[in-house]
């Protein structure tokens, strides 16, 4: 009769294959199967955070979303549209390439550039809130530069190199502009966009008021009202002065609105409207620096 006590396991010979930690056992084959599995998923799975990682973030065209650089870039575009298009506005104004005080210049280019331009400027304004047409905003640079090549080109026959003083201090006022809004020290707010509106609907009268009467030929000055003297000042240097803080204040508009778009995480097309937002303003202010230059150039 054998002893009871032997029968205990581990007084009983094992065979190694029988303990399916053994490496050779079917269920170890199967574990270590999986582990390796599981090994090689983790280190795929490593390797693809590591490459997230060391890649560079995403940009505007991977996310589809607005940014500070893709909104540069297009505002770019759009002014070399306008630079190419005021080339053939100069040339067709004066009739050559030529600078010739004694020669006719033609005001067509300036009235269609003007007219093409506000329309245009129109249908974007009320139409971009559904939907952007970046060839509308193309188009528009394209009449704008039109207007502004000519109405250079007949503003320097009248007081040589006023072009290139105009525009120093159109590229003056605008970074000084964008280096504030860049530091901080100056921001959009409430109320002074409410004194800004006001301020631009009493300009809007003014101006057109100006234009009827200098139509209807009830003033014939140069300037019309703007060439009037207040105290030996001509009026169009007071209000030109003033204008050129409105717009150096709209400017501030544009970016600030720029900027929430990208906060906000808009579309991407919408920094074709960033971009249309400031070229008004950059064509207005130097539109108003030029006509307060020959103002004070032509009081001399």
């Amino acid at each position: 009769m054998s002893n009871f006590a032997f029968n205990n396991p581990a007084f009983q010979k094992q065979d190694p294959r029988n303990v399916a930690t053994y490496p050779g056992a079917a269920g170890a084959q199967g574990a270590q199967t999986a582990s390796l599995a599981q090994a090689g998923m983790d280190a795929a799975a490593n390797a693809q955070l590591e490459g997230m990682y060391a890649a560079p973030p995403a940009g505007s065209i991977e996310t589809d979303r607005m940014s500070v650089e893709d909104t540069v870039w297009k505002t770019a575009g759009l002014f070399a549209i306008l630079l190419v298009t005021a080339v053939v506005g100069w040339v067709w104004t004066l009739g050559g390439v030529s600078v010739d005080p004694t020669a006719g210049v033609s005001m067509l280019p300036m009235i269609v550039g003007a007219l093409g331009g506000f329309v245009l400027a129109m249908i974007i304004t009320f139409t971009s809130r559904k939907k952007v047409r970046p060839a509308l905003i193309f188009a528009y640079a394209a009449f704008e530069g039109v207007f502004v090549g000519g109405i250079s080109a007949f503003f320097e026959l009248l007081y040589p190199g006023i072009v290139v003083q105009a525009t120093l201090a159109t590229v003056a006022v605008v970074g000084v502009t964008l280096a504030l809004f860049a530091s901080g020290k100056i921001r959009a707010s409430a109320k002074m966009t409410k004194i800004f509106m006001i301020a631009m609907v009493g300009y809007l009268v003014f101006s057109l008021l100006n234009l009827v009467l200098m139509w209807t030929g009830i003033n014939d000055n140069a300037f019309g009202l703007r060439s009037v003297e207040i105290m030996g000042i001509p009026l169009g240097l007071i209000i030109g002065v003033l204008v050129v803080f409105m717009a150096a204040y709209s400017l501030v508009l544009d970016f600030d609105q720029i900027q929430q778009g990208v906060r906000n995480g808009a579309p991407r097309k919408y920094g074709w409207v960033g971009g249309f937002g400031i070229m008004v303003t950059v064509v207005w202010l130097y539109i108003e620096i030029l006509r307060i230059i020959a103002i004070a150039r032509g009081s001399n």
